[in-house]
């Protein structure tokens, strides 16, 4: 087969290299900020880890469970211009408690560049300089964390260092929780004051050390976290001697934590179950004929892998032998499963029915499709959204103000007005619980992870929380038509000689031309035109000097004489000179294509030779699609290379709002241009490499059956897995959710935050209250949060 390059007769001539670099604005984590405000800076378990140094190492954490979650695989240190860009992970950072301190931290260190942070994968990304490295991890030990950086350790036995045989005991939270509870009833009960004093300080020594010990470490680095915060006030409590109140005070903090942190995991399971859909081993054909298992990293390409009934595909790749039904919902959402034979690509993660087969594989296990689903789902993590960025400065002022605010409440009432000291100290005290925002900053990220990981669920790729925020402001889409409102497979339905007689031609010569230029074509016009030669048996002849003209065909010279296959346009634009009467070409050309029918035509230097009308299909689901759309208040238009007639017939069938025929990717690029500046938010859907320009330009670009193809997983802003236009109106309504919860946990937050800073102050808060209040509205908005992972 002649190589193919592209031949746009609609919009399908637009090259890579022509979109925008606007495309890309915001989709790297690395190029946002990410300035966290002092959220929960709570217990993580402990787990060992093997690192550079070789030696184990326990810290505590913000929201981690007792079991650390599969870590996955870290990219070795690589330079970026004079500097080293170096990922490390850190199993104590998954809160925006541990990212402060590690910012501020590292703002004092001037060979530190920039800093990207993972809190769900728990990596952070430093850019330094070359000799900077030891430092870097000097200063993260020094804040109680392990820094562990890409070795060389098989995957299995990472993963089995990650997550520790023995969990985090229980005995000294339930020790604690005794003491406390006895403490309050000895206290109520009129006991010696040492009883409750002694039982209070036994529930604190039990529960409570690491919450003093981090406190301390944020306290000496400037940092008013949770953990400095709840040190300050149980502290002053135990002075105040308010046994009881401190003990249950620290009891109910720990135990609430681990049921966040319980959680929280939740969310980071939803993402990293898709690590979880590929087999570790594969049986793969030997060179002698026999089938051994092999881990997937060092199967090669062009392997050939068996896979029998019900397991999962291993790695992509293209069957070469049997066939079966199988299963990609993992992949795509499809609720059916696809019949597979010789010749059919095949995806890692799926699940083989009821029949076995062979495939030969077309993509490392880093390169797969769902690899490469997992990576745009991580980097997207690291985006913030807009609400999120949002909270996460609002945080960085609330709590110092509030914290001010309790010193106020201390020593002025005292000072100036004569009131009780102990009292007002008291009441301060109250308050600096209250001044954790870990309510307000953790409900976003778990809100914006749960739309992402509900969205990947079915087969929506989305890149970014901002563009899962965005998405319920969509008022105008634009659709291109082939290959997204119909199949994109046309096959021809009718051919013309125009020219007879002449030099013996006949319809196999004009045909055998046209076959032969379009075969140089991936446009599926000419797809059709050559397939439909092929066959009939007609043979084609080699092409000198072929070019694609954009929007419009393609020349080519056969036998020493140059032939252009094209529409319309084209050929006014070259001028004709027909054996028929213009008049009467015309009138064919319209009757043709009043059908919903595509009309190329093939011509020489002097005149045009002869036409060919190919037909597309309208995709089943493209006019539900369409109605559900208009129903959420979206306007939709259709923009298509093809005529206007061909475009208005197929506009009637899917009933889009709007259709435009002749449009280049440039005349794309200019409406989309036009409906923005009128202020609609506007959506793209195309293939992600054809209609890059106006899918840069979009607000929202959507690639159409991203499965398989590199660029629109790369470039589009949101990737449909699967060619079903219906996922579009499912991103929307998500979208809507996702605000829907993020609207309910910001108010819930600061609602509860308000009510409790009342009642303080007029004398009816009291610590214990105050510890409901901010991990009863951190569980709250995390489980809220959690409820779109069942959309």
């Amino acid at each position: 087969m002649p190589h193919r390059s592209h031949d746009p007769y609609d919009s399908h001539d637009a090259l890579l290299d022509a979109a925008s670099p606007a495309q890309n604005e915001g989709h790297s984590p690395a190029h946002e900020g990410h300035e966290h405000g002092e959220s929960c800076g709570h217990d993580h378990a402990k787990a060992a880890h093997v690192h550079r140094h070789d030696h184990d190492h326990t810290g505590g954490a913000c929201c981690a469970s007792p079991v650390a979650s599969t870590p996955v695989p870290l990219p070795r240190p690589e330079s970026v211009g004079d500097d080293v860009r170096a990922a490390i992970r850190i199993l104590q950072m998954d809160c925006p408690t541990e990212e402060a301190l590690i910012r501020k931290k590292f703002s004092r260190m001037p060979d530190v560049r920039s800093m990207d942070f993972n809190l769900i994968q728990r990596v952070l990304t430093v850019v330094h300089a070359p000799e900077a490295l030891d430092s870097i991890l000097a200063a993260l030990r020094s804040l109680d964390f392990t820094p562990e950086l890409a070795d060389d350790l098989p995957s299995d036995q990472v993963a089995a260092m990650a997550n520790p045989a023995t969990p985090k005991p229980w005995w000294p939270l339930a020790l604690a929780g005794v003491a406390a509870v006895a403490s309050e009833a000895a206290s109520w009960l009129g006991a010696p004051a040492w009883v409750p004093a002694g039982l209070a300080i036994i529930a604190i020594a039990s529960c409570g050390l690491t919450t003093y010990r981090k406190g301390w470490l944020a306290i000496r680095n400037g940092n008013l976290n949770i953990n400095a915060l709840m040190s300050i006030a149980v502290s002053g409590a135990l002075l105040l001697g308010q046994w009881p109140e401190a003990a249950m005070v620290m009891t109910l903090f720990t135990l609430a934590e681990l049921i966040e942190a319980k959680s929280l995991d939740r969310a980071r399971n939803a993402i990293q179950g898709l690590m979880r859909l590929t087999p570790a081993q594969a049986s793969v054909r030997q060179p002698d004929g026999a089938w051994l298992p092999m881990e997937l990293a060092a199967i090669p390409l062009g392997a050939v892998v068996r896979v029998k009934p019900g397991e999962r595909i291993a790695l992509d790749g293209e069957i070469v032998t049997g066939r079966s039904s199988v299963d990609q919902a993992p992949i795509t959402g499809e609720s059916l499963p696809v019949d597979k034979a010789a010749g059919d690509t095949v995806f890692a993660g799926t699940i083989n029915q009821a029949g076995s087969f062979d495939y030969r594989v077309t993509a490392a296990a880093a390169d797969t499709t769902l690899a490469r689903i997992i990576h745009a789902v991580e980097e997207a993590q690291g985006a913030k959204a807009p609400t999120q960025r949002f909270v996460d400065q609002f945080a960085r002022v609330y709590t110092p103000i509030v914290f001010a605010l309790a010193v106020a409440v201390a020593v002025l009432p005292p000072l100036l007005a004569g009131g009780s000291w102990h009292d007002w100290i008291y009441k301060a005290l109250v308050m600096l619980v209250i001044a954790c925002p870990c309510a307000l900053v953790i409900s976003t990220p778990v809100t914006i992870v749960s739309g992402l990981a509900s969205a990947a669920r079915k087969g929506i790729l989305i890149k970014g929380g901002t563009y899962l925020e965005q998405g319920r402001k969509l008022s105008r889409l634009a659709l291109d038509k082939t290959g997204t409102l119909t199949h994109g497979k046309p096959q021809q339905t009718d051919f013309a000689m125009l020219v007879e007689n002449e030099s013996g031609a006949n319809s196999l010569h004009y045909r055998s031309l046209a076959a032969s230029l379009a075969a140089r074509s991936d446009h599926p016009v000419s797809m059709a035109i050559a397939t439909a030669a092929q066959s009939d048996g007609v043979a084609t002849s080699n092409v000198d000097e072929f070019e694609a003209l954009a929007g419009r065909g393609v020349r080519g010279d056969i036998d020493g004489a140059t032939y252009w296959l094209g529409n319309q346009r084209l050929v006014d634009e070259l001028g004709r000179e027909s054996a028929s009467p213009p008049a009467a070409l015309r009138t064919r050309l319209d009757a043709l294509e009043q059908q919903g029918k595509t009309v190329v035509m093939l011509k020489d230097d002097k005149r045009v030779l002869a036409l060919f009308a190919v037909a597309d299909t309208v995709k089943a689901t493209s006019r539900a699609a369409i109605a559900e759309l208009q129903r959420l208040g979206v306007r939709t238009a259709m923009l298509t290379g093809d005529n206007r007639h061909t475009a208005a017939a197929i506009a009637q069938q899917v009933g889009v709002d709007e259709a435009r025929g002749d449009q280049l990717p440039q005349d794309k690029l200019n409406a989309v241009d036009t409906w923005s500046k009128d202020g609609a938010m506007v959506g793209m859907v195309g293939d992600g490499i054809n209609d890059a320009p106006a899918l840069a330009r979009a607000d929202i670009g959507f690639a159409m059956g991203a499965m398989g193809t590199d660029t629109a997983i790369e470039t589009a802003d949101v990737a449909l897995m699967d060619d079903d236009l219906r996922k579009i109106p499912q991103f929307i309504r998500l979208s809507k959710a996702t605000h829907a919860v993020l609207v309910q946990n910001i108010s819930v937050a600061l609602g509860i935050k308000c009510v409790f800073l009342v009642l303080t102050l007029i004398g009816l808060g009291t610590m214990w209250m105050a510890v409901f209040a901010d991990v009863g509205a951190s569980l709250l908005v995390v489980a809220n949060g959690l409820r779109l992972l069942r959309k």
